[in-house]
């Protein structure tokens, strides 16, 4: 079992319930996949287990599993993104938005707010902007297969 405090070495691939790939670190996997991104580099994934560094549904799983194991494990939205919060959507003056970005507001723009949170801009009225900061994938159940490479250091 890969404890907490260790530093755990892993290749995974994100699915969603219709089987589709939204998230990989094996290039092959996001070829075949349709979902490669030049711009990105495919290596396994590093993350300290139990410093919610990654959803809490990996981290759980990793510290049930043994170097050299691989399992597919299927997650709920609270352990994957998190549930769709009505709460993280708001509506924010249109003039702000713009003098803050310094450029027109259009749907579809990614925008940071002051706490640092990302959101993407889903309707633009004359006066308004509507910005959605929930995870591009909350409210959705996912499944990760994910296969342990090894595991070192320590607390």
């Amino acid at each position: 079992m890969v404890e907490a405090g260790r530093v755990a070495v892993v290749h995974y691939t994100g699915r969603l319930s219709n089987g589709d790939v939204f998230d990989t670190t094996d290039v092959d996997v996001a070829l075949d996949s349709g979902v490669y991104h030049d711009h990105r580099d495919y290596k396994p994934l590093e993350f300290r287990v139990g410093e919610d560094k990654v959803i809490a549904g990996l981290d759980e799983a990793v510290r049930s599993m043994d170097v050299g194991e691989e399992r597919t494990v299927e997650l709920d939205p609270g352990d994957a993104f998190g549930e769709y919060s009505e709460e993280r959507v708001v509506e924010m003056p249109r003039d702000e938005l713009e003098e803050r970005s310094d450029a027109t507001a259009e749907e579809g723009d990614l925008v940071r707010s002051d706490t640092g949170d990302t959101g993407w801009i889903v309707d633009v009225g004359k006066e308004s902007v509507t910005v959605d900061f929930n995870h591009e994938l909350a409210g959705e159940a996912v499944e990760l297969e994910i296969r342990v490479l090894e595991a070192h250091g320590g607390e």
